[in-house]
């Protein structure tokens, strides 16, 4: 995984990810289609990304379909206060085994985040597993405190 911030054609606040799929399963593939954003997204394989201002209790969630669906919501507190997030449509890029996702995130507040990543992954035989930086114990839960383990300075003129 890849993430790099400030992308001058997105406009300031765009970041730029790169998701990686390596392993021996056969994932489901995703229909492409036009870029619309689409909820329930982490039924199926998607990719993830939560950002949590530096002291906030609120967070921001992202999620990236390879088939170009996406969503962002914004919530008030763990798993509460859930609602969309106005932002333009990321541009998500299927390129053989990678991702690459460039996504404005000027809706969140400048400064320190931290930060997570993470995927579900849907096989064809139906099996999914559930993969993020760090899970907290017992079942996988991306929205956890814990999961939120990448910390990110303000970006440069924040």
């Amino acid at each position: 995984m890849q993430l790099e911030r400030d992308y001058p054609e997105r406009g300031k606040g765009a970041v730029g990810l790169t998701f990686l799929l390596k392993g021996g399963g056969e994932v489901r593939s995703a229909v492409p289609a036009p870029p619309a954003r689409t909820d329930g997204l982490w039924k199926t394989t998607c990719f993830e990304l939560f950002v949590k201002p530096e002291e906030s209790d609120g967070y921001y969630e992202f999620n990236f379909s390879p088939s170009g669906a996406w969503a962002a919501y914004a919530f008030e507190g763990y798993r509460a206060g859930m609602r969309d997030l106005d932002i333009d449509p990321p541009e998500i890029r299927r390129l053989d085994c990678r991702i690459v996702v460039t996504v404005d995130l000027s809706p969140i507040p400048a400064g320190r985040w931290r930060v997570g990543l993470s995927a579900v992954i849907e096989e064809r035989d139906g099996l999914k597993s559930y993969w993020a930086l760090v899970h907290p114990s017992g079942k996988p839960d991306f929205h956890h405190d814990d999961c939120f383990a990448l910390e990110l300075p303000a970006a440069s003129g924040a």
